[in-house]
């Protein structure tokens, strides 16, 4: 990848720097590196989570990245999310609400609080916004 297309090298510590005004990254081809999942989450499979922090807030309570999951079945609670499905597909059951069918191309908000099962059926890759 060309320069323009990718973050500084400073991002992979958000918390300690500066960040430029701008930047962009190709999210298909960005390396990310392994966020493993406590073994509660897993109902089936063996997901595989992979993810990278783009930008993070100075007092944390915003984080933009790349998050990653291969199939399988999970739960979670979710924090204040808006995302874009970059590629794969997924169903995310709400407790109590909708069932949210998901793939390349599909933008997702969550409630903070919301209990989710997610059934990854493709490697499914996003970007993301967190508001804590």
């Amino acid at each position: 990848m060309d320069q323009a297309h990718t973050a500084p090298d400073s991002l992979a510590t958000p918390r300690s720097l500066v960040a430029p005004a701008s930047f962009a990254v190709r999210i298909a081809d960005a390396e990310l590196e392994p966020e493993p999942l406590d073994p509660e989450q897993i109902i089936s499979g063996t997901p595989e989570v992979t993810g990278k922090v783009l930008w993070e807030s100075a007092d944390g309570k915003q984080i933009r990245g790349i998050w990653q999951i291969t199939p399988g079945v999970v739960t979670d609670t979710e924090a204040s999310e808006l995302f874009v499905v970059i590629s794969g597909r997924a169903t995310i059951e709400v407790a109590g609400g909708d069932t949210l069918e998901v793939g390349p191309g599909d933008a997702c908000v969550l409630r903070e609080g919301d209990r989710t099962t997610w059934t990854v059926h493709e490697t499914l890759r996003k970007a993301y916004q967190i508001s804590l």
